[in-house]
This record gives structure tokens, sequence and C-alpha cells, in this order.
């Protein structure tokens, strides 16, 4: 579970003692909307925990008790698409958007979503709205979402610019750091790699991505060594990884 989507909440002993208070009173509408965001507050929990049947049966029922909420279906959708299940996520975020087309939190889950499954046009609409919402107060992971969208999508121009304005809103943001790492190498400026870099891990740990691209900068750069040590690097620590078997086919 990512940190910087959704809030961590605490959970109370008395959460079960509430649900069970409530249940012996009648069901108002104000107390359906109690319970839901209890379960809520508890399905988040689960999930921030990575116990996932538990979180979904929680979330479930928030949906169940208040479905007019786009924070529990939001919640929800994000929780499927950890469990893979991709049809139901995306019906839960365009349940979610429809409740709530504002709700910048839904814009960039939803985009970042529909970016992932190909879906450039539309998800990036979303990311770019959601990133561009003066009331928004973490703009940067919304841009950076785009800036990677349109940089797996092959179009580094136009993925700079996004990267770029996310780091002018948070400069330590690890994500943004590590897109412009890649940017920096597939343009040839070598050195800026490195300095993204060197910035990306004070802030963050090794990703096979950092690793790879590093290995390369090194290696076009001359460094042989350099490039040996981060070769070995990320066959130590990501060995199953797609950069593994990626660096495997290429000589020392």
């Amino acid at each position: 579970m990512r940190p910087d989507l959704f809030p961590r909440f605490i959970l109370p002993a008395l959460m079960i003692a509430v649900l069970t208070a409530c249940a012996s009173l009648g069901e108002t509408g104000a107390k359906k909307k109690e319970k839901a965001d209890t379960y809520l507050q508890l399905g988040v929990r689960y999930m921030n925990l990575n116990k996932l049947d538990i979180a979904k049966e929680n979330l479930e029922k928030a949906v169940d008790y208040d479905s007019g909420n786009a924070e529990a279906h939001n919640s929800l959708a994000f929780l499927y698409e950890k469990m893979k299940q991709y049809d139901d996520a995306e019906n839960e975020y365009e349940t979610a958007l429809n409740l709530n087309p504002d709700d910048v939190r839904v814009q960039n889950n939803f985009g970042r979503f529909l970016c992932d499954r190909g879906e450039t046009d539309k998800g990036l609409a979303l990311l770019a709205q959601a990133g561009s919402d003066p009331l928004n107060e973490r703009p940067w992971i919304a841009l950076t979402n785009a800036g990677r969208c349109l940089l797996n999508k092959g179009d580094r121009a136009k993925a700079e610019p996004y990267l770029r304005q996310a780091l002018e809103s948070s400069k330590a943001y690890a994500p943004a750091l590590a897109g412009m790492q890649k940017i920096s190498y597939q343009k040839g400026d070598l050195w800026a790699a490195k300095g993204f870099l060197e910035r990306y891990l004070s802030v963050a740990s090794h990703t096979p991505e950092t690793l790879f691209v590093a290995f390369q900068t090194e290696r076009a750069l001359g460094n042989t060594d350099r490039a040996k040590e981060y070769r070995n690097l990320l066959l130590e620590k990501f060995p199953l990884s797609n950069e593994a078997n990626k660096i495997r086919s290429i000589s020392e």
C-alpha cells in the first residue's frame, strides 16, 4: 500500500464495540453512515497491514452501508487493483468518480489505473485535472503519475515537463526523481542522470529500474567497475525482476 495514496488510520479497540452497539439501534441514515465510516477506517487499516481479505470484507461492508461514499468506493477500487481484480477495480473507480468528479484522490488513482491498463488519453486527462487543481494539496503525485504514464508510452518529450513540474512542487519526491533519472539517461545527459540518482537515493532505496538505469549510465560513461557494481546489486537484490532478466543478456 503506497502511503501517499491513503491516510493511515489508527485502529482503536473500541471500533468493534461501536459496530456492535450500532447494530442494536434503528438503521437510520445517520447510523448507516456512521457504520460505513467505521468499516472504511477498518478496511484501510487492514489494507495498510496487507491483510487484504479482511480489508475487502470491511470495505465491501462500508459500500453496502453507504453506497454514496466516494471515498469508500475509491478505497475498495484500490484494494481490488492490489488483488488483480481489474474489472471490479475499474467499476469501483468509475462509481467513485461519478459520485465525486472533483475528488483529486479519485482522479489520481483512476487516472494512474487507466494509464497502467493502456487507456492513456483518458488516464492523462484525469491526472492533468488532479495536478492542476488549486485545491490539491499534493499535486506532485498526479503530475508524476502523468509523467510516468507518458514515459512508459515512450513519449519522453511530453513526460519531462510533468516530472519537472512535480519536482517544483516537491523537490524530494522519489518517483519523480527516478523518472528524471531515466529521462536524462535516454537523452544522453549522463551526468544529470547521476545527479538525479544521487538525489533519489537521499530519500529512497534502489528499485530494479533505478539500478538498471544506473548500470546503463555508468556503462555509457565507460566506468566499467561501477557498472559492474550496479549489475551485481541488481541481480542480488532483485533477481526475479524484469530488469534482472534484461541485464543478464548484456555482456559485462
